[in-house]
């Protein structure tokens, strides 16, 4: 029998971590408390008043009106929410440690997503049809190909699909013994495994490459709500608070001023795209905006096709590779110019 106040403990001590969902056999909510630190903390804080509820279930009080109930399981606005934010998760996960195999568009990433939603549609005492959720993440993922969005869509339309053929899960057997610790323990090691191991692998060996495409997403972030100023700071006091937890736990001190200047270091980082469109314009790393425009009227001059009668194909290309870089890096200046 399950009791209350172990559950609390386990909650307070090693929430995060999913050690409360693991005494109570809720290995599929390990699971996933384990690779989002407890719901990127939300969820956490959220089972304080779920907990209760959680130990009747592992007692098997909820066992009997399982087994007789005809009819599907309600739809959950919270678990709705969840397989999508989780399916954007492990979909932003596979693009930065993936995103080089073969077919990612078509095969992994699809996987990869459907992989999250199924994981949050199996927590409780319900579950869904896996097949059908994959096959709606592959199918979306070719609609959307190549685009690095593709998780919100994908997982949107998963979630969907996933919602339509919700069902419980079997009753345990009466009479059955619980399975060991140990043979679910392993099991939810290989999976942190898997899921752990690419990523860190691009982590260490593709620092600079993982730092570019993490810029280039909170920068794209803050670009598109860039006419609500406050907003910056709200995403900034969010991404700076994982260190003014780490100081209070810790006892140290909070350098802000030190952090915020690591944290516009990393946003201001050049993309690989805009170091290209440096190179197109023949400017330097640092170049004010009059330069740049200055660069791109006299390579426009060279370049356009009307004056390359001789060589009009090759100018052409040029000209618009002139254009694309200058519009690169006149968006990477505007926010400076709005401030």
């Amino acid at each position: 029998m399950a009791k209350l106040i172990v559950a609390y403990a386990l909650w307070a001590v090693g929430g995060p971590l999913g050690l409360h969902h693991l005494y109570l056999r809720r290995d599929s909510h390990a699971l996933l408390w384990i690779l989002t630190l407890g719901g990127f903390g939300v969820g956490w804080l959220r089972e304080f008043f779920r907990i209760p509820a959680y130990v009747s279930e592992a007692n098997q009080e909820g066992e009997k009106a399982r087994r007789t109930s005809t009819t599907l399981p309600s739809v959950g606005l919270v678990r709705f929410a969840g397989q999508i934010c989780v399916g954007i998760y492990f979909g932003s996960v596979a693009l930065i440690s993936l995103n080089t195999l073969s077919f990612f568009y078509l095969i992994v990433l699809p996987l990869s997503v459907g992989a999250g939603i199924h994981l949050v549609s199996c927590i409780g005492q319900q579950t869904s049809d896996l097949q059908k959720t994959l096959t709606t993440c592959i199918i979306t993922s070719s609609i959307f190909y190549g685009s690095k969005l593709s998780p919100l869509p994908i997982s949107i339309a998963a979630s969907v699909t996933a919602a339509q053929h919700r069902r419980f899960k079997p009753p345990r057997k009466a009479g059955s013994p619980p399975e060991p610790l140990g043979p679910r323990l392993y099991r939810l090691s290989l999976a942190v495994l898997a899921f752990s191991a690419p990523l860190g692998y691009c982590i260490f060996l593709n620092t600079t490459a993982t730092l570019y495409y993490i810029s280039d997403c909170v920068a794209a972030i803050l670009d598109m709500f860039w006419f609500f100023p406050w907003l910056r700071g709200v995403v900034e006091y969010f991404l700076l608070l994982p260190y003014k937890i780490l100081c209070t736990l810790t006892g140290g001190s909070y350098y802000e001023d030190s952090w915020r200047k690591v944290l516009e270091i990393l946003l201001n980082e050049y993309s690989k795209r805009e170091m290209d469109a440096m190179k197109v314009l023949a400017v330097s790393e640092g170049a004010t905006l009059e330069e740049i425009t200055h660069s791109y009227r006299e390579l426009v001059k060279l370049w356009h096709p009307d004056h390359n009668p001789k060589q009009q194909e090759e100018a052409q290309q040029m000209f618009i590779r002139i254009q694309e870089a200058y519009e690169t890096l006149m968006h990477r200046h505007k926010p400076r110019k709005r401030e």
